[in-house]
């Protein structure tokens, strides 16, 4: 195999493999633990800077993925027409929109977005570790595995590490006025929501980037019939988005009483 096959992903045939819970899923998750900890044991007491350089860092390492993935993509003759460009360089599923949200967080220093991003990136990161559909899915790790494993594996150390150090803050309301409060999270969560339609019914360039659609693998791995489906699927992101504020208020209330 020569380097330009393992940079554009061009796989053997007859490579694919059911790799989940595997050696290599096992290790990455193990490391990615160890650096949640770590992160936190070394960085949580340090300065603000300081702490902002470590999520600064895990951005711009999703920003060379994400860059790169683009570039070869290119270079692959993947731009075609308006629809396949858009689709090369758009971001699609909702780990990969993640990925743009923490760049933008870490960028725009926004204490809602830091909030909604780490809510959202843990749970895609949470979602993949549970059942990688991708990444550990070939005998051999090309360009396209590591891009996968890489950024998921970011997503879950940068999601964490943004409550373990201390730059979120889950309480439904944070000051006077709706803007220091839980609605600009929702207004993000109705943005992302309006992407998705945009890429499915519009743009046509992904067919369920937040898996509400019949017949999504979601679905499929849960057996459910759609109406059924869907309602889990509403309920379970209500409670999963309230739980942060939820468990923040409860730790706050305890705190206050055992003064």
């Amino acid at each position: 195999m020569t380097f330009k096959d393992w940079l554009f992903s061009n796989y053997p045939p007859n490579s694919g493999i059911g790799g989940q819970w595997g050696a290599l899923h096992i290790a990455t998750l193990v490391v990615c633990v160890l650096a949640i900890v770590a992160i936190a044991f070394l960085f949580r007491g340090k300065s603000e800077k300081t702490r902002y350089t470590v999520l600064l860092a895990m951005a711009l390492c999703i920003a060379f993925f994400e860059l790169s993935r683009r570039i070869i993509n290119i270079s692959k003759g993947n731009c075609a027409d308006l629809t396949s460009t858009l689709r090369t360089l758009l971001p699609r599923p909702w780990c990969a929109i993640s990925c743009w949200l923490v760049m933008i967080t870490v960028f725009t220093r926004k204490k809602f977005l830091y909030n909604f991003t780490a809510i959202t990136a843990l749970l895609n990161a949470l979602v993949f570790f549970a059942y990688p559909s991708v990444g550990f899915n070939n005998k051999y790790i090309l360009f396209e595995n590591v891009y996968s494993i890489g950024t998921h594996s970011l997503l879950l150390i940068s999601a964490v590490s943004m409550i373990t150090l201390k730059f979120t803050d889950f309480r439904y309301k944070r000051g006077d006025g709706w803007t220091n409060s839980a609605i600009l999270e929702l207004i993000t969560l109705a943005i992302v929501v309006a992407y998705a339609f945009l890429e499915i019914f519009v743009l046509k360039i992904e067919a369920d980037p937040l898996y509400f659609m019949d017949g999504n693998e979601a679905q499929g791995v849960l057996g459910l019939d759609y109406p059924i489906y869907l309602m889990v699927y509403l309920v379970f992101l209500a409670v999963w988005l309230n739980a942060f504020y939820l468990v923040q208020g409860w730790i706050a209330k305890k705190q206050t009483k055992d003064k």
